[in-house]
């Protein structure tokens, strides 16, 4: 009887798992559409004040003297043999529901839906009246973003310098897992007190022209499972211990006829 290479039926299998196992090229590249118009990213980006928003504003000028009054007290830490105990606490400005911060002396401000060079130009106009060359320094101190879902190390992210885009965040959450939903990541945005939904493609190009390329403060991304992935995933676990075994035992049953 004709031997029956075993090599072949090690060629089938591994031809099956390779079938079984690989993603196409459109369902995990990035960046895939050629379209150069869509592919223009604005270089310059500010954040908006919004309400809730905490905002440190500290004050400078010529004379250090006269602007301790516009600054707020640093208020002392506990020591404790000459350690510093606790966290430490923040001085600044909560923007109210009406988009109002009340500064010392100079009183109430109307700061929301300003960015931060068009609120430190208000500010230091109204400090003429009382300082000499003014200078303002607007921080938000709660820029923070979340990201969650089907990502390595999900999580929310304090972003000291106000600017991160959305690829940015998923790259600080881990990337995305391969069972990640690539062409419809959630972007969840707090616009004018109401929750906003955008849903962004990663595999094209133009996701660089999107609203929410650049993230604002306390946006967060849900990036969604792939569930295909996943049950095929979850099959093979389940089932290819059972195939293996299946495989060999025929594998050997036909070497063992064909011998």
């Amino acid at each position: 009887m004709k031997k029956f290479p075993l090599a072949y039926f090690t060629l089938i299998f591994g031809f099956f798992i390779l079938l079984n196992s690989c993603k196409t090229r459109e369902k995990i590249a990035l960046f895939q559409n050629q379209a150069s118009d869509s592919t223009h990213i604005q270089s310059q980006y500010t954040p908006i004040i919004k309400t809730d928003d905490f905002l440190s504003v500290l004050v400078s000028s010529d004379d250090p003297e006269s602007v301790l009054v516009f600054n707020p007290a640093v208020v002392p830490q506990n020591m404790n043999n000459g350690y510093l105990m606790g966290n430490p606490v923040l001085s600044g400005y909560l923007v109210n529901a009406i988009g109002e911060i009340k500064l010392p002396v100079i009183g109430v401000v109307k700061v929301v839906g300003l960015n931060r060079m068009e609120a430190t130009a208000l500010i230091e106009e109204k400090l003429k009246e009382y300082i000499k060359n003014p200078v303002v320094n607007i921080q938000i101190q709660n820029y923070k973003i979340t990201v969650l879902g089907d990502v390595k190390s999900p999580g929310t992210f304090k972003i000291p310098n106000e600017r991160i885009t959305l690829l940015e965040a998923i790259g600080l959450a881990g990337d995305l897992k391969m069972t990640a939903r690539r062409n419809n990541i959630l972007v969840i945005r707090d616009e004018n007190g109401k929750k906003t939904e955008y849903r962004v493609d990663l595999t094209r190009k133009d996701l660089f022209s999107s609203p929410v390329y650049y993230l604002t403060q306390n946006d967060v991304v849900y990036v969604e499972p792939n569930s295909t992935a996943m049950s095929e995933s979850t099959l093979w676990r389940t089932t290819g211990p059972i195939f293996i075994s299946l495989t060999s035992l025929v594998v050997t049953t036909v070497t063992l006829l064909f011998r």
